[in-house]
């Protein structure tokens, strides 16, 4: 299926609620912050960003008038102080603002900042965004229900994220994949096969490759690899289904690939069962902080009438769940797929403890 029938040509961006807001403010996400989304908008100028093989990465490094820098820099290194570290002024002194990159690509147009330690020459990134509610929900839904904590500020209409580390899938598949090992490539289609399941039970859409980063971790004699998404901002608003399971994107054609070469039938679906229960344990251990993100969720405006419907009726084909149907909003649609992992989980639990008594 072609990208452009899968996915919508534009989403909107969703304001935060004052539910929302309070809850944010409630776990420590929303602080005041010195700098705005919009001041990052007066750049002056701005330059293209090359990648090691000369190619447009589709970033451009942006600059400003030597008076506006000034500002910036400091506000920018107070940001970093707050989403690091204490917030205190005590680092400042440390840090330099290496550069502030702009894409032009996508919904959110981020600001990247890559801040160095002039001590020691470390650095890191941030990014500078502005806020959407369906973002919001989707890095607390990555936060609770991946293997991965995330670390983000909400201030009205700015949102703060940190980098997340790893190599872009794209740049993954297309340069280092063919350079894996078998086993490699063999571990690398099990966890394909988890990421597209955990996409599609917290409807986290868009996974192309340039949208999730693959983390090498070195143990004893080999690599483990995982896949992380790094960008939540088509979380809960398409219609079609296909669009919450990575293994639809002409993208991701490789590794569907590498899942088909390397897999047999059952070992795909252990690991989808494996992935579903790692996310009902998630759901239970988020007890009621996760209760109260989806009953905000639930009651939200994060899509538009026609994807709703289009959804609802889409999962009950697939499930057969009546109350799929009833749903009026995406947050109720997530809400009975989450429960419904859930509830598997937790009779195929009890069938268990039941056999093992007789």
């Amino acid at each position: 299926m072609s990208e452009e029938k899968l996915m919508s040509k534009k989403k909107p961006a969703y304001p935060v609620n004052d539910r929302l807001d309070a809850y944010l403010e409630n776990y420590n996400r929303k602080i005041e912050i010195p700098i705005f989304y919009e001041d990052l908008l007066r750049f002056s100028g701005s330059v293209t960003v090359y990648d090691v093989n000369d190619e447009d990465t589709l970033w451009i490094r942006v600059y400003y008038s030597e008076f506006e820098r000034q500002e910036i820099d400091l506000s920018l290194k107070k940001v970093y102080s707050i989403l690091h570290s204490d917030g205190s002024d005590s680092i400042i002194q440390y840090l330099n603002i290496d550069a502030v990159d702009y894409c032009t690509f996508g919904n959110s147009k981020p600001f990247r900042i890559k801040v160095r330690n002039i001590l020691n020459d470390n650095f890191t990134y941030f990014y500078v965004k502005k806020t959407d509610a369906s973002r919001v929900y989707g890095l607390e839904l990555e936060h609770m229900l991946s293997p991965y904590n995330l670390n983000f500020l909400v201030y009205k209409d700015t949102l703060i994220e940190e980098h997340i580390a790893g190599i872009p899938g794209d740049f993954f598949i297309k340069e280092m994949l063919p350079k894996c090992t078998e086993s490699e490539k063999s571990q690398l289609a099990k966890e394909f096969v988890k990421f597209n399941e955990r996409c599609m039970i917290r409807l986290l859409g868009d996974m192309r490759s340039y949208n999730y980063v693959i983390v090498p971790t070195h143990d004893f004699d080999h690599v483990v690899y995982k896949i992380r998404a790094i960008d939540f901002d088509q979380q809960c608003f398409e219609g079609k289904l296909k669009v919450y399971r990575p293994q639809f994107f002409k993208e991701n054609y490789l590794m569907v690939e590498l899942v088909r070469k390397k897999l047999q039938k059952k070992s795909v679906d252990q690991y989808k069962v494996e992935e579903r229960s790692i996310v009902a344990k998630r759901i239970k251990s988020s007890g009621n902080r996760i209760k109260k993100l989806i009953e905000i969720c639930r009651e939200d405006e994060i899509s538009t009438p026609e994807n709703i419907e289009m959804l609802k009726e889409q999962i009950y084909e697939l499930i057969l769940d009546m109350d799929f149907r009833k749903s009026k909003t995406m947050g109720e649609v997530l809400d009975l797929g989450l429960d419904f992992v859930k509830r598997n989980y937790e009779d195929v639990s009890m069938k268990q403890i039941i056999e093992s008594r007789y």
